[in-house]
């Protein structure tokens, strides 16, 4: 079986903890990469759940968010009753 190289970039302090966890259960990162393959090949499925998290906040919405957070602290806030909806 011919044979290929994959590359990937991950942050250094990840690799090191990847490494170090390969090594702590009898593995080269290498073969665990392998196994991985190999699993998502066999099941056709990534082998672990992969989803969108449920909330994103960008750049504004934090800036408002603080904002916000300032004002209720500087009792500038307004309380308003709570309203329920039904489904």
């Amino acid at each position: 079986m011919a044979q290929a190289t994959v590359s990937a970039r991950i942050d250094s302090k990840d690799k090191e903890s990847f490494d170090k966890f390969c090594s702590n259960v009898g593995l080269s990162t290498s073969a665990a990469i392998y196994m991985f393959v190999k699993n998502v090949i066999n099941e056709r499925r990534i082998p672990f759940e992969v989803r969108e998290p449920s909330v994103r906040y960008n750049a504004n919405d934090i800036e408002a968010l603080k904002k916000g957070i300032e004002q209720l602290n500087a009792g500038k806030g307004v309380e308003h009753e709570l309203i329920e909806v039904d489904d």
